[in-house]
């Protein structure tokens, strides 16, 4: 779990793909530098997000760390666009001790987006972002939560008939700190949605399709209401 507020900025060192054609697959391998921060306390297997990414560390010293990614996470992130030299925010997984400042972040990267549009505003930069898969649109509300390569952002205004798209706002001090501003009309970044969005559809759709199917009696407020006098009796 991650907070989407970005510690560090890493830089890649090296991709490193390996064929493992001979036991049914392939693997890639990123090595991460520049971030001696966010190592100071560092573990094998410890979670670590690199632009969002939950992705786990295999080897690390003082000043580097590797990762390992899978094809699934090669498929759905924009890791697998990664050179030496790039870019990449970093976030170690959230502690018990820490103000959680964002908001909550998985690390699981729902689609990547591209980049429609940059404008000025002020010392801010609107940004307009074309998800990949435009179904992810219904998930994103006007001033909710959206994670952006992993920074936590609020989302500006949702256009989802004419540019398919969401916005964002990024004041200048946000700028300083994350990848994202270096990016340019064109370029991919990586989306994860709100997670409650998703949760909310799943439940109301689980009860509309047993309402539907005659297996529950009950409308979405009596279920509710049942829930509540439930907890009722249990305090008393």
């Amino acid at each position: 779990m991650f907070t989407g507020i970005v510690e560090a900025i890493g830089v890649v060192k090296e991709f490193i793909e390996t064929d493992t054609s001979d036991v049914g697959g392939y693997g890639s391998s990123i090595v991460i530098t520049d971030c001696r921060l966010i190592l100071e306390d560092a573990h094998l297997g410890d979670s670590i997000a690199v632009n969002g990414t939950c992705v786990t560390i295999t080897d690390f010293n003082s000043t580097d760390f590797k990762v390992g990614v899978a094809p699934e996470t090669l498929r759905r992130t924009n890791l697998g666009d990664l050179r030496p030299g790039h870019k990449v925010n970093l976030e170690r997984a959230v502690a018990g001790h820490v103000r959680f400042g964002g908001h909550f972040v998985q690390g699981h990267i729902d689609t990547t987006a591209t980049i429609l549009s940059i404008t000025p505003d002020g010392n801010a930069k609107t940004f307009w972002f074309q998800p990949r898969d435009s179904s992810v649109l219904r998930f994103i509300v006007e001033k909710g939560f959206i994670a952006v390569d992993g920074a936590s952002l609020t989302v500006i205004d949702v256009d989802e008939v004419e540019k398919k798209a969401f916005s964002v706002m990024l004041i200048s001090y946000t700028q300083e700190r994350i990848v994202t501003s270096t990016k340019q009309v064109g370029d991919t970044v990586n989306i994860e949605v709100d997670l409650m969005g998703k949760l909310l559809e799943k439940q109301v759709t689980l009860q509309i399709e047993n309402q539907l199917k005659g297996q529950l009696n009950a409308t979405l407020g009596g279920l509710v209401e049942k829930i509540v006098d439930s907890k009722l009796q249990h305090l008393k």
